[in-house]
């Protein structure tokens, strides 16, 4: 576990203990489980995985209000996460809302970061500007939907089986298997957990035009799969402008949304390779 302003964080470790630190940081609707099927290739390969469940995932550490899923609360967990388990410096590795954290935590806090690896989710930058200038807009209703106080808790509520048919039958049309579709809805049975879930959403109301971050400066790959159907092609073709450091895009043909369970030899190949170059 770590400390955190909010609470106290569920951080799951494993690998050689004197490996180097690779943080891996989750999306919606997931937790640090989400990594289990890449672990093997980094442990294998000699690295330490920490991988947190995030703020609103961990029991201990779900405040209340859309205020305390900022940007900047978040990324301050992670940052806390690496300070406790990885000396204050580690590879970054974020899938989905995951990604958002890593992207700001690179950009922020270069020192903190070794490498950088974003899943999915293009810089804040590139997604905004992709709102106004491709059908990302459209891809993204489901954001604004978020918004709406109390209806999505009422709408995705779990039934008597302890998940919720609609948030499972959802995540299985993005791509996920029954199995773990209905894995991740169960993981918001709780309403207390589902209202925390959607606050990364909500959230993003709550910050200001003044969060604009600077260009990443740390070695950065960017994997996307040209199965997303929350991510469109021109959020990612637009990555690149807000980095100044190396930069390599990778793109998986035929692969959803959950890259890391649905292509984990492929996106660890990838990342092994992008360690490999950059030991930081």
């Amino acid at each position: 576990m770590t400390t955190i302003a909010a609470g106290v964080l569920d951080v799951h470790v494993s690998g050689p203990s004197e490996g180097p630190p690779v943080l891996l940081l989750h999306g919606f609707p997931q937790g640090a489980d989400s990594w289990d099927a890449v672990l093997p290739a980094l442990h294998d390969a000699g690295y330490r995985t920490i991988a947190p469940d995030q703020r609103g995932y961990s029991p201990g550490a779900r405040p209340t209000g859309r205020a305390a899923y900022r940007l900047p609360e978040l990324t301050s967990d992670a940052l806390a996460v690496i300070a406790d388990r990885a000396g204050g410096r580690a590879h970054i590795v974020g899938h989905d809302w995951g990604a958002a954290v890593a992207w700001r935590l690179a950009a922020r806090y270069p020192d903190a970061v070794r490498s950088l690896t974003a899943v999915s989710v293009p810089p804040t930058a590139a997604f905004a500007r992709s709102l106004v200038t491709s059908r990302q807009v459209l891809a993204s209703w489901y954001m604004g939907a978020f918004q709406i106080p109390w209806l999505p808790e009422r709408l995705l509520r779990p039934d008597d089986r302890g998940y919720s048919p609609r948030l499972s039958a959802a995540l299985r049309r993005t791509g996920q298997t029954r199995e773990r579709a209905r894995r991740d809805a169960a993981r918001l049975a709780d309403p207390a957990a589902l209202t925390a879930a959607l606050g990364w959403y909500r959230g993003i109301l709550a910050s200001g035009a003044r969060d604009a971050d600077p260009a990443v400066t740390v070695p950065t790959l960017f994997v996307w799969s040209d199965g997303d159907t929350a991510l469109t092609r021109q959020s990612t073709e637009l990555a690149h402008r807000y980095v100044t450091g190396p930069y390599s895009y990778a793109e998986l043909h035929g692969v959803s949304h959950w890259v890391p369970e649905e292509a984990p030899e492929q996106f660890a190949e990838l990342l092994l390779a992008h360690l490999a170059a950059y030991p930081g």
